[in-house]
């Protein structure tokens, strides 16, 4: 049960959240071998945000809270594939994209009517 926040220090109209939340749900899906039912994506717009190296554009920070017991590689490759995502839909300069993660005990992930496992 992934919780995936996007933060953007430029404004991004509701259909383009969409579509950016369905591309970062497929990746997430497809990266990480995760059901789409379970994944939440978040897309605040418009944030002042800061970041030592970035350079004139936009910028995109991705706060990945999930469930742990992926290896590094796997994140590498969801990270990867979620900031060429980013750069392309939204012409965001390298430099100025990240993401970090924060990983969680299955029981620490819960909906109304599910507590989510261990990763196995």
């Amino acid at each position: 049960m992934p919780l995936l926040q996007f933060d953007t220090d430029f404004p991004v109209s509701d259909a383009e959240a969409d579509a950016f939340a369905d591309a970062v749900t497929d990746l997430y899906v497809e990266t990480m071998d995760a059901d789409r039912s379970y994944v939440a994506v978040v897309v605040r717009d418009d944030r002042h945000l800061s970041l030592g190296r970035a350079v004139e554009g936009g910028q995109v920070f991705c706060s990945a809270d999930v469930r742990a017991g992926r290896d590094e590689a796997t994140k590498r490759a969801f990270a990867t594939a979620v900031m060429d995502e980013a750069a392309e839909r939204f012409d965001v300069p390298d430099e100025n994209l990240k993401v970090v993660f924060t990983e969680h005990a299955g029981a620490q992930m819960q909906g109304v009517e599910r507590v989510g496992g261990d990763w196995s």
